[in-house]
C-alpha cells in the first residue's frame, strides 16, 4: 500500500473511532455536557494551562469569536477560570470541576477500551505514543 494511501486510512480510522468513542462517552449527573467546540478548547486549556485565549484559537484552529463563545460557556459550567496576567492578558485554566469530569470520562473510556482490547497494553500504549505525537504536531506553535 502506498503512503499516502496507508496515512489517509490512519485519519479516516482516527475519525472513526474518535466519533465511535465520542457515542459512547458516559451522560448524566456526574459529566458536564460539552459542545464540540467546548470540548476541542477544554482539550488545549488542559495541554496548555495558562494559555491565553488567542493561543487556544490558533491551537484550536477555530476563529476567535467562536473560542470567546466556547470559553464564555465553559467559564458558566465552571469548567475554566480565566485570570488577569501582566498588562491586558489572560490566562485560561481548567478548574477542579474539569479536572474532576475528565477523570469520570478517562475512566469510562478505559473501560470501553478495555473491553475491546484485552490485556493487549503495549499495543494501546504505542497508539496513544503515535496519536499523541499527531497531536502534538497539529497543536504545536510550529503547526500553525
Amino acid at each position: 500500500m502506498p503512503a499516502d494511501e496507508a496515512l489517509a486510512d490512519l485519519a479516516d480510522l482516527i475519525l472513526n473511532v474518535g466519533r465511535l468513542v465520542r457515542a459512547r462517552t458516559p451522560e448524566g449527573p456526574h459529566v458536564v455536557a460539552l459542545t464540540e467546540t467546548e470540548r476541542q478548547v477544554m482539550r488545549v486549556v488542559d495541554l496548555y494551562p495558562g494559555a491565553a485565549p488567542s493561543e487556544i484559537a490558533r491551537r484550536t484552529q477555530l476563529q476567535r469569536t467562536n473560542v470567546s463563545t466556547a470559553l464564555r460557556s465553559l467559564e458558566d459550567k465552571e469548567m475554566i477560570s480565566r485570570t488577569a496576567v501582566a498588562g491586558r492578558g489572560i490566562a485560561v485554566r481548567p478548574t477542579r470541576r474539569a479536572a474532576d469530569n475528565l477523570r469520570v470520562l478517562r475512566a469510562a473510556w478505559a473501560q470501553e477500551l478495555a473491553t475491546i482490547l484485552g490485556d493487549d497494553l503495549d499495543a494501546a500504549r504505542r497508539c496513544a505514543e503515535v496519536l499523541s505525537r499527531l497531536e502534538r504536531g497539529f497543536t504545536s506553535d510550529e503547526g500553525s
